[in-house]
């Protein structure tokens, strides 16, 4: 379905499908490394998703994939390692335009003359598992998978067994004169000592080339042990071993592409860092190259080498595109996941044609019923699909799908697969009979008006709804309750003990009953219930992200009480502007971010009383802290500031960064709330409106003064 014509609702219920597939595939790719779906079919997932939130921001989930890099690392041998700076993930691109658009945004946000020119880095983007390597005073010290982004698996003895690796980078010079030329500027001093960054994080790809992956496979064949699906897999299941002495057999490759915490940059481009990668010794990709120019220039690369792509000895998907100067680069910051000064261009979706052998219905937390195609096991870019999300009703209706339906499967971006055409729907069978009463509680189902999804009416007697809320409340981005997963939330359940959130914080009770159930050790118990007791005081944007109250999502969540600071100063708000009080709603959308989806569905919220009742029953457990956000001391902390007319220096979004950092409010409209008004060329009705009202006006270059006072 496009995206024109369709309505709020439609948007709202097809993110929250493709927020619950996408977590699903993360899951199976970044910490099982067992995707089910081709990268491609992942890609096309992640798309729709980006497009939707694009054409209806204001309805971005809690639990978007936009805000989320990889995955939460599963339970492993391995230890855990939280990144000094976090590993960022990348948007992505799939035509020539959308690569036009991302130049074009950074030239916006950087204010330049359009004439001038970009010097862009371009690269293959290989399909690898992300690795970073920690070195002190040239010394290797750490290696970390990606995890989540935040925190990764400890990998550093088994990426010993990596020749690429350098494990001392004094010790590497010798050999980084010989690969790249006596010219080749060093790291080391006069007396031969390390000269270079006392701290400083390489970041790159642990890959397998595509002769040694088929040459694995064999012997495992041979040895009757387990067959990779692809290389990419092969890599991130060697190198992620508690025994490495199993990674130390198995041939696995690296390369850098850039870096994390860093106590000094050696170069003022991402090309001089880069060959100051090369010569301490770490191989970088070899088609590398800087572009000067615009979009043509860059495609240019894209194209050459997707034709060399065939004859590489290892696997890309794409082109990554990152700008080359670095002060720009740290103007643009990043987005929640993803760095604005940085674009993955991926090749064209892979199709292929398979018969779908039924279709399921899955419960959401929610209650809507996603239909789910069981296909025949096809082959799509490498990777075997066997499952198709469907989305919903009206999708099913729209491909005239039904059980025996020969259909063309495409990965869009070589992850996630949809289906693109139904090529027997001419033929006479029945239509597909969607039910009409929940498959998991038998409660009636219905599409509300205007809404094309089917949701479950049963609510908190849902068993589905009520075991997939709970996993919620307890996951990584929202109370972060370790040991209380998915499997020992469902065993609870069915024994009665929990239903409700604040059920959680009752276990300790239930610990004697705990310890006779199989599987329960004393340790694990007292584990589980530590990790619950550490959560009575817990952050206050993370608990309202946690009620999984639609619209809601971590990014809002985090807004909202950076706002209004209490949970019960927020509930008094919506309860008023459900109730028609003007002044309140316009209090609540003058956040910017917050439209009136968000009020309604926190008015919706607190106005059912079985909400109200596990509100209440909660926080009569839990007692959260006031929420405050660490920034930079200010002038403006704590004020409310409007931005109006036309900004020669920088562009909004980077003068609405800049009054965050300061502690400041960036609101979209004048109020008597309002505490500054920016007022540039052409500042009309709310510089009018900051005059009326006595707020106090400056222009760009007082703003500019506000920001260097505060260093």
């Amino acid at each position: 379905m496009g995206i024109e014509g369709l309505s709020e609702a439609d948007a709202a219920n097809e993110l929250m499908r493709l927020a619950r597939a996408i977590a699903k595939h993360d899951r199976l790719y970044h910490a099982e490394d067992s995707p089910e779906i081709s990268d491609a079919e992942y890609d096309a997932l992640v798309r729709r998703n980006a497009e939707l939130e694009a054409a209806f921001p204001h309805l971005i989930r809690e639990d978007s994939p936009s805000r989320k890099v990889g995955h939460a690392i599963a339970a492993s041998p391995l230890g855990k390692v939280a990144h000094e700076v976090r590993m960022m993930s990348l948007d992505n691109a799939f035509s020539p335009e959308e690569v036009a658009e991302w130049l074009a945004r950074m030239r916006r946000f950087l204010n330049l003359p359009e004439g001038e020119p970009l010097a862009i880095t371009a690269e293959d983007k290989i399909d690898g598992l992300s690795c970073s390597l920690r070195y002190e005073n040239g010394v290797l010290v750490r290696a970390a998978t990606r995890g989540d982004g935040q925190v990764g698996e400890d990998v550093t003895a088994n990426v010993q067994f990596i020749a690429d690796i350098p494990k001392d980078l004094r010790s590497s010079r010798a050999q980084s004169r010989d690969l790249f030329g006596e010219g080749v500027s060093t790291s080391l001093d006069a007396n031969g000592a390390w000269d270079g960054p006392a701290i400083f994080e390489v970041r790159g790809e642990v890959y397998m080339e595509k002769q040694a992956f088929t040459a694995l496979n064999a012997a495992q064949h041979e040895a009757g042990g387990k067959l990779f699906a692809n290389p990419r897999n092969a890599a991130a299941g060697s190198l992620r071993q508690k025994d490495a002495s199993v990674t130390a057999k198995r041939p696995l490759r690296f390369w850098a592409h850039g870096w994390g915490a860093a106590s000094e940059v050696p170069g003022a481009t991402q090309t001089e860092v880069v060959e100051r990668l090369k010569a301490w010794g770490f191989p970088v990709s070899p088609l590398f190259a800087r572009v000067v120019g615009g979009t043509e220039e860059v495609v240019a690369r894209f194209d050459a080498i997707g034709k060399a792509r065939p004859s590489l000895p290892y696997d890309i998907d794409g082109v990554v595109y990152k700008l080359d100067r670095l002060d720009w680069q740290e103007r643009l910051g990043f987005v929640a996941k993803a760095p604005r000064w940085a674009l993955a261009h991926k090749f064209p979706a892979e199709r292929a044609e398979t018969i779908v052998e039924a279709i399921d219905i899955q419960v959401g937390r929610t209650g809507k019923l996603t239909p789910v195609g069981r296909l025949a096991p096809v082959l799509v870019g490498g990777v075997t699909v066997t499952n198709v999300t469907l989305h919903n009703r009206d999708e099913i209706a729209r491909l005239g799908l039904r059980v025996g339906d020969r259909v063309v499967i495409q990965r869009a971006g070589d992850v996630i697969p949809q289906v693109v055409e139904n090529l027997t729907r001419e033929e006479a069978r029945p239509a597909f009979p969607f039910p009409d009463h929940c498959p998991e509680c038998g409660s009636e189902a219905v599409a509300e008006e205007g809404e094309v999804d089917v949701r479950c009416t049963g609510g908190l007697i849902c068993p589905a709804q009520r075991t997939q809320r709970l996993e919620h409340f307890v996951s990584r981005k929202a109370l972060d309750i370790e040991g209380l997963g998915e499997k020992t939330i469902a065993q609870f359940f069915a024994l009665g003990w929990l239903e409700s959130p604040a059920d959680i914080f009752r276990l300790r009770a239930r610990r004697s009953a705990i310890l006779e159930l199989e599987g329960w050790q004393e340790k694990s118990v007292d584990n589980l219930i530590a990790a619950i007791e550490a959560k009575r005081a817990p952050d206050a944007a993370r608990l309202l992200f946690a009620l999984g109250i639609r619209h809601v999502g971590e990014v809002t969540a985090r807004d909202l009480m950076k706002n209004f600071h209490e949970l019960p100063v927020l509930r008094e708000l919506a309860e008023r502007a459900h109730a028609g009080d003007a002044e309140a709603a316009a209090e609540l959308t003058a956040i910017d971010g917050i439209g009136p989806s968000v009020v309604e569905a926190l008015g919706d919220f607190f106005h059912e009383p079985h909400n109200v009742a596990v509100w209440e029953d909660l926080l009569g457990e839990v007692t959260p802290p006031r929420y405050e956000v660490q920034t930079v001391a200010s002038r403006v902390a704590g004020k409310t500031v409007v931005f109006t007319g036309k900004l020669e220096t920088m562009s909004r979004d980077e003068a609405k960064a800049q009054a965050e950092r300061l502690g400041a409010k960036a609101a979209g409209s004048v109020s008597a709330k309002t505490d500054l008004l920016i007022a540039g060329p052409g500042a009309g009705s709310k510089l009018k409106k900051a005059a009326e009202l006595g707020i106090e006006v400056v222009d760009e270059a007082g703003w500019a003064a506000i920001v260097a006072e505060a260093g």
